[in-house]
């Protein structure tokens, strides 16, 4: 594995939105994609998508971006655009935008605006800072497509409700992460294989700063999934200095894309 050439992967970005609830677990904003879609169709995916241009160039910005490094600031603008068009939720964004605002930025984003531009039109400013970095998946199987997806958390407050683009996605909804597996479990929801992982992993915690904690104690290293036979049994494995409690599942039970 060490050795293994890595196959061409488009550039993408994924934010998890927590909020949390009194007595209970915390929430996660869930979509259901579109069964039409080439990737991951009919998956219960977090709001993200591919890096654009107008991501990398807003990175070049350095009044935009402080001191992040370009590929992670242009990941994080890239998570936070995504977010307003797929379910019409701004975080990151200074001052916060009023729901017309939001509205008229998803639909002018849909319509293909560049994003910079409607910022510095509306006197928004990126808070950057606001995402915290939790992940980076990134897959060598010679799917059709591959994606190097960074993973990031942000804390969401009470009484934002998401919408589905009615496009891409189909369905979006807060949901716990215990839900989420036992969902799966049930044949409820179809759950790809870096999904769960993730979902196993935001399992472990009680609200956003213990999940913000913990993800500070963990390297930003790819996390790339491999076959191996274990007692004539085929297992698809991640390494175990990552931070998630489960590194190996048989094959035959997981949704790859």
């Amino acid at each position: 594995m060490s050795g293994e050439e890595m196959a061409p992967a488009i550039p993408a970005a994924t934010l998890v939105l927590m909020r949390e609830r009194r007595a209970a677990p915390p929430e996660l904003l869930m979509l259901e994609r579109a069964g039409t879609m080439a990737f991951a169709a009919g998956a219960m995916v977090f709001p993200g998508g591919r890096i654009d241009p107008g991501d990398l160039a807003l990175a070049t910005n350095e009044a935009v971006i402080g001191a992040l490094p370009p590929k992670d600031a242009a990941a994080r603008i890239a998570a936070i655009r995504e977010t307003i068009e797929e379910v019409g939720i701004a975080i990151g964004l200074h001052p916060l935008p009023d729901a017309a605002a939001i509205a008229a930025l998803r639909q002018a984003l849909a319509e293909g605006a560049d994003f910079g531009a409607l910022l510095a039109a509306g006197g928004w400013a990126l808070r950057l800072e606001e995402l915290t970095a939790f992940a980076r998946w990134r897959p060598n199987f010679r799917e059709t497509r591959l994606f190097d997806t960074n993973f990031y958390l942000a804390f969401t407050p009470e009484g934002i409700e998401p919408a589905a683009d009615g496009g891409e996605s189909v369905h979006a909804l807060w949901i716990s992460a215990q839900d989420a597996l036992a969902g799966a479990d049930e044949g409820r929801y179809r759950v790809i294989f870096p999904t769960r992982r993730n979902l196993e992993r935001l399992a472990l915690f009680a609200g956003f700063e213990e999940a913000r904690a913990h993800a500070s104690t963990f390297a930003i290293e790819p996390v790339t999934p491999w076959i191996e036979e274990r007692a004539g049994e085929k297992f698809l494995c991640i390494r175990d200095d990552q931070g998630y409690p489960v590194t190996a599942v048989p094959l035959a039970d997981q949704l790859r894309i």
